[in-house]
């Protein structure tokens, strides 16, 4: 278990400020730097054994043999996990994580055997001697808009209705083609297969005493995959401890457990008493651990002469996977971002012989806001408007979809105060006329929207101790978001007391539960416990405690929350220079603001924001995981040849915010700030790449070929 005691920067408790909104250091930063904090991976240990996996070869089929000879002849192995010898598994219901249960191979790269070793290196080279023949069967691994079969399932991610209508949809396009003022667009946008690549490797230790298991997992949910691990081996709770401090970047890709946390445990029942090591290489991350579906999105707009949208609608289409599904609820931004009486959304999947795809940072949110944003920028074009002023004209008074009041929005003061720090007034709508040599040079504007999630059920503990501090616990996760800093603040302010007196604990099942770090939920979920744990505790104890003397809370229900629909919103501001003769493109600058609620720590929001936006940059110029369909096989699986966005890809960025109040939404006032950042960054810069240009692309990423094509009969003349 780990402990952090924050030191605070004002000496002087009489003078003292609020820790909440204040600019602090992160707590954690210097043992990070200086490699003090243990990940999964670190933890030591006595007498190791080391796991590493052996992966399906085929992408549909059954096993018929597999030769261990050559494997077990390698010094220091000490056994190779096959379906023939595995631990029979409690619960199978989850397919993802019954592993060596059965010979089915149900996509290439699924988990099929292990090697358990005295070495890394011993595990790695006998697994690459394990021979497994196949009865391969015929598979679809691509998906294909026109041609793959698609079917309507039950729910989209976190509960989102499948389909949703109001009014008339097709009426409102006919109506709009049949007026000359108006105009009815209706186009198809694409997002890419993208993968999570957190720094940290998804990695876990895994040691049984007698039928007690001990995890050492990289985590966004300590208690979440306690619970699943618990079941899939048929144990109690209370025999299952996951111990998780430190995480390396998730992405969402470690909220849920994966078939490696599953392999670690079977492996170590083979050295019970010794911990039994396993990292997955950044190739096998790739089909074990989760990734963005790729998207067809068809927009459907309908306006008039005065840019006011009447219809508005979008259809998505993506993949998931044979054996288990997941439906990125990526139409749920249409239905909430702006105001048209007839709406119509939808999603369709393909059940295909692939991974299984699952949560990577704003899923739903991010791919969701591409296709939408874009077709704005193409209606002002059509309109002779404004891409901000289409936009603003087009604010949601209320929730479009339920009728409720929004407990605030912000969009527009988000618009107009990025366009006044952009400098968005000189802009010359004209594409193709800026150019300094060979690089023409436009800029793009999108909007962005995150709902405010509720996850209630965590549980935070107040302890005063003998040295006169607070201990605070919760099982919460920190992933580099900032939860060890941000959560001490919270805590400081709601007892009264210095931030040098609050000593935090996290990422432990042997602290009170708490909710997953997903749907920028963690600090209001975990914060509002902490408030409401000190609030029990003065009550109870008052300001002068005893040594011993503790309370605990869970986050407060919200009176509010039927009330209100709840969003934070922003705005993205692009500027790119497009090589003429190649299709190059650089982003000189990238701006956002944002309407995120009560900022808590400054500096760790800006960090947040900032990394979002990269992360959308990354979205629209690089990021495109590749299938070769007649293998099964993901190409480009590995940080060589799966690009991503570095520094040396943006020159300036920059995060703001509004201040914003909001009482509604919890405690604490705060919307959260992980994922809004990433959503319309990818649209801004394709609308850049517009009015740069003239060449319209609907398609991220944005690579060469698509921007050349367009380029081929030369630059627009900026007529």
């Amino acid at each position: 278990m780990t402990t952090r005691t924050s030191e605070s920067r004002t000496p002087d408790p009489a003078a003292r400020p609020r820790a909440v909104g204040a600019d602090r250091e992160r707590a954690d930063a210097r043992d990070k730097v200086l490699g003090r904090a243990p990940y999964a991976f670190e933890h030591p240990m006595k007498r190791p054994c080391y796991a590493h996996a052996v992966l399906s070869s085929v992408p549909r089929g059954r096993i018929t043999a597999v030769d261990t000879e050559a494997a077990c002849q390698e010094d220091g192995v000490i056994t190779v996990l096959t379906y023939e010898n595995a631990e029979r598994l409690a619960s199978t219901d989850d397919a993802e994580l019954a592993i060596l249960q059965e010979p089915e191979v149900a996509f290439r790269g699924q988990i099929v055997g292990a090697v358990v070793a005295e070495s890394p290196e011993a595990a790695r080279e006998a697994a690459s001697l394990v021979r497994v023949s196949y009865a391969e069967e015929a598979h679809v691994s691509e998906l294909k808009p026109g041609e793959s079969e698609l079917y309507r399932p039950e729910t989209a991610n976190g509960g989102a209705g499948t389909d949703s209508e109001l009014g008339d949809l097709d009426a409102a396009m006919e109506a709009a083609r049949a007026d000359p003022g108006a105009v009815a667009l209706d186009e198809t946008y694409a997002t890419a297969m993208t993968h999570c690549n957190p720094m940290e490797p998804h990695a876990t230790i895994a040691v049984w005493q007698g039928d007690e298991l001990t995890l050492y997992d990289s985590s966004q949910s300590v208690h979440g995959h306690r619970d699943t691990l618990a079941e899939v081996f048929g144990l109690d709770r209370a025999r299952v401890h996951m111990i998780c401090p430190y995480v390396g970047g998730g992405f969402g890709s470690k909220g849920e457990p994966h078939a490696h946390s599953v392999l670690a445990a079977l492996a170590a029942r083979a050295v019970p008493g010794r911990p039994v090591k396993l990292a997955l290489t950044r190739q096998q991350m790739f089909t074990l651990v989760g990734y963005r579906t790729p998207t067809y999105q068809r927009v459907r707009l309908a306006a008039g002469a005065d840019g006011r949208l009447t219809g508005i609608g979008m259809d998505a289409v993506e993949q998931t996977s044979r054996i288990k599904e997941f439906a990125e609820q990526s139409a749920n931004p249409t239905r909430t971002m702006y105001a048209a009486p007839h709406r119509k959304t939808t999603h369709r999947l393909a059940a295909l012989d692939v991974p299984v795809p699952s949560w990577m940072r704003a899923p739903g949110e991010c791919p969701g806001m591409f296709g939408p944003e874009v077709a704005m920028d193409e209606l002002a074009e059509r309109l002779g408007l404004d891409p901000v002023e289409l936009r603003v004209r087009n604010d949601a008074p209320t929730d479009p979809e339920t009728g409720k009041p929004f407990s605030s929005r912000n969009l527009v003061a988000c618009l107009r105060e990025g366009a006044r720090r952009f400098g968005w007034q000189d802009r010359d709508p004209r594409p193709g006329v800026r150019r300094e040599g060979r690089w023409l040079i436009g800029t793009g504007v999108a909007s962005s929207a995150y709902p405010v999630n509720r996850q209630p059920g965590s549980v935070a503990a107040v302890q005063y101790r003998v040295d006169g501090r607070y201990r605070i616990g919760i099982g919460a996760a920190d992933l580099g978001t900032g939860a060890w800093t941000v959560l001490a603040q919270i805590a400081a302010d709601a007892l009264d007391v210095p931030l040098d007196r609050v000593e935090l604990r996290i990422g432990d099942t042997a602290l009170p539960k708490a909710t997953v770090a997903g749907g920028s939920s963690g600090t209001a979920m975990w914060g509002s416990a902490i408030v409401a744990a000190a609030e029990t505790f003065r009550k109870r104890h008052g300001h002068d405690p005893s040594p011993g003397d503790h309370a605990q809370a869970e986050t407060p229900g919200n009176p509010h929350a039927e009330r209100f629909a709840m969003h934070a919103f922003g705005a993205q501001f692009v500027e790119v220079r497009v090589d003429a003769d190649t299709g190059e493109v650089r982003v000189p600058r990238l701006l956002g603001v944002f309407a995120a609620g009560r900022i808590i720590n400054p500096r760790t929001a800006r960090s947040q924001l900032i990394g979002g936006m990269t992360m959308g940059l990354s979205m629209a110029l690089h990021e495109e995981t590749v299938t070769d369909p007649r293998h099964g096989l993901f190409v480009n699986h590995d940080l060589a040849n799966y690009h991503i966005t570095a520094n040396a890809d943006v020159q300036q960025i920059e995060a703001h915010w509004i201040d914003e109040d909001d009482p509604y939404v919890n405690s604490l006032g705060a919307k959260g700030i992980g994922e809004i950042g990433i959503t319309g960054t990818a649209a801004a810069v394709v609308n850049a790449v517009r009015h740069a240009t003239g060449v319209r692309v609907r398609e991220v990423p944005v690579t060469l070929d698509k921007v050349l094509e367009g380029l081929s009969n030369g630059p627009p003349s900026g007529q």
